[in-house]
């Protein structure tokens, strides 16, 4: 990014966390609740978010959130959080889960999620956050996609707001 605020690398704020999930935590299917499982998320994201921005940050949306597997109880469940986009305020954060049986070690890719965080001052404002530096052809790939994604939502709030 060409602007002349601080910028900070993905790998700089990557999150990882860990989850160890308990017959609690499961449906009457004997699947993992969403909720469970959005709310790691959030979290996860959340750090990556303040990790970033190194500030206080609250999350705007959850924009996407592919279930691909079920998870089950006894099951590890990993989220890793990267920085994918950020605007002027706004950072983009992709997770992505991994469940794991902890005594075979199989792992399973069971979500995506795409989450949106807004920084904050002290008066509970938008506050400006760190560029992203590109430095791999997979991070330039994810700001552009990461770019592409805020555009199209911007342009479907407008398109509903004139409807």
């Amino acid at each position: 990014m060409s602007e002349s605020r601080n910028v900070r690398s993905p790998d700089e704020s990557t999150t990882e966390i860990t989850e160890f999930m308990l017959p609690g935590d499961v449906n009457n299917l004997g699947h993992i609740f969403g909720g469970v499982l959005l709310s790691m998320v959030d979290r996860a994201a959340a750090v990556t978010a303040m990790r970033h921005a190194r500030q206080p940050c609250v999350t705007v949306s959850i924009n996407r959130v592919d279930f691909k597997e079920p998870i089950y109880a006894g099951e590890l469940v990993m989220c890793s959080a990267r920085v994918n986009y950020v605007g002027r305020t706004s950072m983009e954060i992709g997770v992505r889960v991994v469940a794991e049986h902890p005594i075979s070690g199989r792992r399973r890719h069971t979500n995506d999620c795409l989450l949106t965080f807004v920084a904050i001052d002290e008066n509970s404002r938008p506050a400006p956050v760190p560029g992203l530096e590109l430095i791999t052809d997979e991070d330039k790939e994810r700001f552009e996609d990461g770019k592409l994604r805020r555009e199209n939502r911007e342009a479907l709030e407008r398109e509903l707001a004139n409807n």
